[in-house]
């Protein structure tokens, strides 16, 4: 039996009725109107008025970028909130379970804990790729969801995409694809499968390659039935009216992220050649994202002498696999000199 998005679906979420806000039931034409209907203060700031619940000039855009339908994407407050929302639509607190892949994005055990939900880990391979095998093992008809991280945070390589494959075809639950740092990597978009799979879940955020970390703005892709799921759930403002318009600016402005993207991935290819000169740096990691990990011999000496230099990186060395490991985001070029002539310093 296949993929059945009844079957995986909080019975109580099934008869749930969203909130319905005053502005569900009016959308702008253009004209003026008279709003007396949610209680705002009518002294215009810009500010007084409720954001558009279903940020729907963003979605727009959005579709029109990655050939989907609006009815295929969900916004919210960064991609920790649209986690959050598909572990409280599919997973039954202290019954069901999902699969993470360390070393992976902490927050999904995070999530898996606030919510009640056993995290069955199943550690990546040594060449940070998953283990299909026993992955499919440790599933049963209590496990909702499988977290796949590609390009991956911390170990920065995309999973292989026939390992994929099968497991959208294997997994009865819903395997969820976090594109964080997929801007960054030579392979396309899971996105472009999203109609080829009814159990894929795409996550993507403004984050990182657009630069807008600070405004907390995170995508969803995924059918229109496991959409409006999640928007059963979804707080009806949820994304505030700066957020939606910054973010607005700044998926338009396609131009000036490919320039910084492109400028990023040169800076990754000098960093990653200068690193390969620090003696104590036993192994640098492949990398498609914005980042690399590096073994080295005493992570934690290394990391506070680059912390004595105002140098702040990441020590991942509690991560499975990871003994030893710093990860260094790529900085603006004059950021990474300093970062390279500091390693070279210290002894």
């Amino acid at each position: 039996m296949g993929f059945n998005l009844e079957n995986i679906t909080r019975e109580n979420i099934k008869g749930l009725k969203p909130y319905s806000s005053a502005r569900d039931e009016y959308v702008s034409k253009g004209s003026e109107m008279v709003f007396l209907d949610a209680n705002e203060n009518p002294n215009s700031n810009g500010f007084n008025r409720y954001p558009d619940p279903h940020q729907r000039s963003l979605k727009s855009i959005l579709a029109n970028q990655k050939n989907i339908e609006e009815s295929q994407i969900l916004v919210g407050n960064g991609s920790d909130e649209i986690l959050d929302l598909l572990f409280r639509v599919f997973c039954e607190p202290k019954i069901d379970n999902i699969i993470t892949l360390p070393p992976t994005y902490g927050m999904y055990k995070v999530l898996a804990g606030i919510n009640d939900i056993e995290n069955r880990e199943v550690f990546l391979n040594s060449d940070f790729q998953p283990n299909i095998d026993t992955i499919v093992a440790n599933v049963d008809d209590k496990t909702k969801l499988l977290l796949l991280c590609s390009p991956n945070n911390p170990t920065g390589n995309l999973i292989e995409e026939n390992k994929i494959k099968i497991l959208l075809k294997e997994f009865k639950g819903l395997v969820i694809i976090d594109e964080a740092y997929i801007d960054f990597a030579s392979a396309t978009s899971w996105i472009d499968c999203l109609n080829e799979y009814p159990n894929l879940v795409v996550t993507q955020t403004l984050s990182k390659a657009y630069g807008m970390a600070g405004i907390r703005l995170g995508m969803c892709y995924a059918s229109e039935a496991i959409i409006n799921l999640l928007k059963k759930i979804k707080p009806p403002y949820n994304v505030n009216v700066l957020t939606q318009n910054q973010a607005i600016k700044g998926v338009l402005n396609m131009a000036e992220v490919a320039n910084q993207v492109a400028e990023i991935l040169n800076e990754r290819s000098h960093l990653q050649n200068a690193l390969e000169e620090v003696p104590f740096i036993q192994t640098i990691y492949s990398s498609e994202a914005n980042f690399l990990l590096v073994k080295v011999d005493d992570a934690n000496k290394r990391y506070h002498q680059l912390l004595e230099r105002e140098i702040v990186i990441r020590n991942r060395s509690k991560q499975p696999l990871c003994d030893n490991t710093l990860r260094f985001t790529i900085g603006t070029p004059e950021e990474n000199i300093k970062l390279i002539n500091a390693l070279k310093a210290i002894k």
